[in-house]
């Protein structure tokens, strides 16, 4: 049995996940009131229930507030149960989400007379905060297109198998912020910057010509080591710790040399011991 709770902000993608969700094969209920579940976690765990074997459920910030805020009391219950339960978060920064509603033209569930969209933004956050504190893996959509959120979804959460960790590589620029679903984040600024070779400023870390480059360089193989030692000393006592889903950023000033080699070279490293990973370069998708 595999019940997925997936949650955030409106605007952030929440359709779009169920949707996927759908099409694989999992029966999904949206919009579900949060007190509700723990009458389905009875009902999932009862023995005759045969046919709920992969269930998905969208709870957002239509809830009720009191419902919201006793999440950890009813998350508890799955617990208890022994559910194989996991809650998907999915957000986005403030002025992505203002633009989604101003493109669609969108009424936000929570705006009225009194209360503007913007103030209906920053409520939602607040209200679903107890829920997002809970999750096994948050997805920040705001460079996100619809087909790179489902790939997202199908790679990530649907094939995810029970007890093993889903490693993710993200590599991004510093201009363009730190991503917001980040476990971990190394700064790599400090290295040697291909930009400044006029050769090499229009190519990105996956060229030959910048891993060549980068390999020369002594203190980029040192800080590699560093990364990659900490890594596997610490990521079995996060397995340990019933995480699910690791994201490690590694940015660098614009997200295009350092980062993106570092990441790729990180991953076909874990690659020998860790069956889910992946890579994504945030900045390249605009590259």
């Amino acid at each position: 049995m595999k019940l997925i709770i997936i949650s955030g902000r409106s605007g952030s993608g929440k359709s779009t996940c169920l949707h996927v969700l759908e099409d694989l094969g999992y029966y999904c209920v949206d919009n579900m009131p949060a007190s509700l579940l723990v009458a389905l976690a009875d009902r999932i765990s009862d023995e005759n229930s045969e046919q709920l074997t992969k269930v998905a459920v969208s709870i957002d910030a239509r809830n009720l507030s009191s419902d919201l805020s006793k999440f950890q009391e009813i998350f508890d219950r799955f617990v208890a149960a022994e559910i194989n339960s996991q809650i998907i978060f999915l957000d986005a920064d403030t002025n992505t989400l203002l633009k989604r509603f101003s493109e669609t033209r969108r009424k936000h569930p929570l705006s009225n007379a009194n209360l503007g969209l913007l103030e209906a933004i920053k409520l939602e956050k607040e209200l679903l905060a107890p829920i997002a504190n809970l999750a096994s893996l948050t997805i920040d959509t705001s460079s996100l297109t619809l087909h790179d959120l489902r790939d997202i979804v199908r790679e990530r959460v649907a094939e995810h198998k029970t007890g093993k960790l889903a490693l993710q590589f993200q590599s991004f620029g510093f201009k363009h912020g730190i991503p917001i679903d980040a476990d971990m984040v190394y700064d790599v600024r400090c290295l040697p910057n291909p930009y400044w070779v006029n050769t090499l400023r229009g190519l990105t870390g996956l060229n030959q010509e910048v891993v060549d480059y980068l390999e020369e360089q002594a203190e980029v193989l040192e800080m590699y080591n560093d990364i990659k030692d900490f890594l596997e000393k610490w990521i079995p006592a996060f397995e340990l710790g019933n995480r699910s889903y690791i994201t490690i950023a590694v940015g660098c000033t614009g997200g295009q040399h350092r980062s993106v080699y570092l990441c790729e070279k990180l991953k076909k490293h874990f690659s020998q011991t860790i069956s889910n990973i992946q890579v994504r370069h945030r900045e390249l998708s605009n590259f």
